[in-house]
């Protein structure tokens, strides 16, 4: 069986380490790379990666690469919001290519009428040229909404769920500590929510969505509270960023999807420097009730790239158009 064919489109700080294990992964031959950045452009994959050159020189040139490589799929990690990459999937598609992205609205894009509108244009041009596309992720992606939704399988009532997530976040890279607001003070950190300027947690409103559909739920509501910062009861820090006592740690933040009045799906999100306790926990009120929990918590950046890369082959497989992980067969790993 010939080898799938990736082309890698971003080479930031999940980018990179997702080419360096799909350049591992046997079945896997990536014959080219897609970035912007013009420190990287004209440079070998290799050499970006403290290797030896593979002969993958880094282009900005979409269609060219993709004229030129004829690649299965492309294996997307640029940025997290769908109206920035909509485009960039669109040159994609057009030509016939399958795409997995670690996009996180692109994970359920269906919670506002602007995603909703993006999605089935998205859906349109991947069905007209015969492609697949894809978001995922560790969260949105799988432990939050793919893995709730899974373990309701045993159940023969649903009544609610409850999703817990708790980092520390000093064990993950430095980007996303900076992204959870870890190291400001309380003020900077309020300010710099309400600018954009640091985002918290993207896709509670995707996870809450695609457990929704999937249980047939029909939601009066979903409700997003503001992300809030953590405040450090001591003095902590992580590698790169110091947090004095009083300071921002990182982030928490809950989300909920909301039928008569109550709240059916409950997300608690929490990401900060000093957590005593990492866990993944899952509470379904059911008949039976299920609840499930795995600690220390899944490692997010480990679990990003290895949900992504398992999920080509049914990528590969799957009927053309958009699809979300509760579409595709259960995720399981690729030997």
């Amino acid at each position: 069986m010939a080898d799938t064919r990736v082309v890698c489109y971003g080479i930031g700080a999940i980018g990179r380490q997702m080419a360096e294990n799909l350049l591992a992964k046997k079945g896997i031959k990536v014959v080219g790379a897609i970035d912007i950045d013009p420190n990287k452009v004209g440079k070998d994959l290799g050499e970006l990666l403290g290797k030896a050159p593979i002969g993958v020189v880094i282009s900005s040139d979409v269609g060219k690469v993709l004229s030129t490589t004829k690649p299965d799929i492309v294996v997307h990690t640029t940025t997290s919001y769908l109206k920035d990459t909509a485009s960039q999937f669109e040159q994609i598609l057009k030509r016939g290519v399958n795409v997995v992205s670690t996009c996180e609205e692109l994970s359920y894009p269906f919670v506002t009428e602007e995603q909703k509108a993006l999605a089935k244009k998205l859906d349109k041009l991947a069905k007209d040229n015969d492609a697949t596309i894809l978001g995922t992720g560790i969260n949105p992606g799988f432990l939050m909404d793919t893995l709730a939704i899974t373990l309701t399988g045993p159940c023969i009532k649903v009544n609610s769920i409850k999703v817990t997530r708790q980092m520390n976040a000093a064990t993950r890279r430095i980007p996303f500590q900076v992204k959870i607001g870890a190291g400001l003070t309380v003020d900077e950190f309020k300010k710099k929510i309400a600018s954009h300027e640091i985002s918290g947690h993207v896709g509670l409103e995707q996870s809450i969505g695609m457990i929704a559909e999937a249980l047939g739920w029909k939601l009066d509501e979903t409700k997003v509270e503001p992300p809030e910062p953590v405040v450090a009861k001591k003095a902590v820090q992580s590698d790169a960023i110091k947090v004095p006592r009083g300071g921002c740690a990182g982030t928490m933040q809950k989300a909920y999807g909301i039928k008569d009045g109550k709240a059916i799906i409950t997300l608690d999100f929490k990401a900060y420097i000093g957590a005593e306790e990492e866990f993944d926990a899952i509470a379904i009120d059911g008949v039976p009730p299920i609840n499930e929990k795995i600690s220390p918590c899944t490692h997010g950046d480990y679990g990003t790239i290895g949900i992504t890369i398992n999920s080509i082959p049914k990528v590969l497989k799957a009927e053309a158009g958009l699809k979300t992980m509760k579409d595709l067969p259960i995720p399981s790993a690729t030997p």
